[in-house]
């Protein structure tokens, strides 16, 4: 790859959070899956070893967190680093969080970039329901992709429809959710790429990739004491599976 074509991206977002900077930092650094997905937790040092191969650049805990990652081994992405700054606020009963995702992009460079750009705020915006609602309660994590017709530029729309959501419904709206079984959640974010779902027991995220190219994925972050990943995994994926006619 020359170097022509690559292309250094840098996504940056801040937001406030009820919870305090060790409880912010616990869920950014422990990789339980409660928010995102789980990892490996970071060697807690600067020069340690990171999630994914990467290597902690920065490690103060609770104020400053990095990561960083060369020849990642996923196409198209060369370098990567993420960038954690975390401060008191009210007396340290708040937290104000500093987020930055840089690194180089090499192939369709808008599109990588759109991608990223728009999960990054639907990533840190479980971050914050996850630390309002759950934390740290124990977490099973479970998350599949969609089959080839998930694909589709309307995929996503069908996938709403088949939850039971309408165009009027809003987010904040509590709503009965037509999944694997029927449940009660509230609406916590909507939009065309994206719908969560956030349960007494669960946050239920839906990622609309068919409009970067890739199949609709689920992610279901459970915190119910008897909670089973594989069963969830496998009803969904029944669930999803049905929505576009295969099995």
């Amino acid at each position: 790859m020359s170097q022509e074509s690559e292309k250094e991206f840098e996504i940056v977002r801040e937001f406030e959070v009820d919870a305090t900077p060790e409880e912010v930092w616990a869920a950014i650094t422990t990789g339980t899956g409660g928010y995102l997905w789980p990892t490996d937790p970071p060697e807690p040092r600067a020069g340690g070893a990171g999630p994914f191969g990467s290597t902690v650049v920065a490690w103060d805990p609770p104020h400053r967190y990095v990561n960083r990652s060369e020849n990642t081994g996923r196409p198209g992405q060369p370098l990567n680093q993420l960038d954690h700054t975390v401060e008191p606020r009210d007396g340290g009963h708040r937290a104000w969080v500093r987020y930055v995702h840089s690194g180089i992009f090499t192939d369709d460079w808008d599109n990588q970039y759109d991608g990223a750009d728009k999960h990054t705020d639907f990533y840190l915006h479980t971050l914050r329901e996850y630390l309002t609602y759950f934390a740290p309660r124990p977490v099973a994590f479970t998350t599949l992709n969609g089959p080839g017709g998930s694909t589709a530029p309307d995929a996503f729309a069908a996938v709403g429809r088949a939850l039971g959501l309408t165009q009027e419904t809003a987010t904040g709206a509590r709503v009965a959710v037509r999944g694997p079984k029927e449940f009660e959640a509230v609406l916590d974010y909507r939009d065309p790429y994206f719908i969560g779902l956030r349960a007494d027991d669960a946050l239920v995220r839906l990622f609309g990739r068919n409009h970067w190219g890739a199949p609709v994925g689920i992610s279901v972050h459970d915190f119910a004491p008897d909670a089973d990943p594989e069963a969830t995994g496998a009803a969904w994926q029944d669930w999803l599976n049905g929505v576009f006619g295969q099995s």
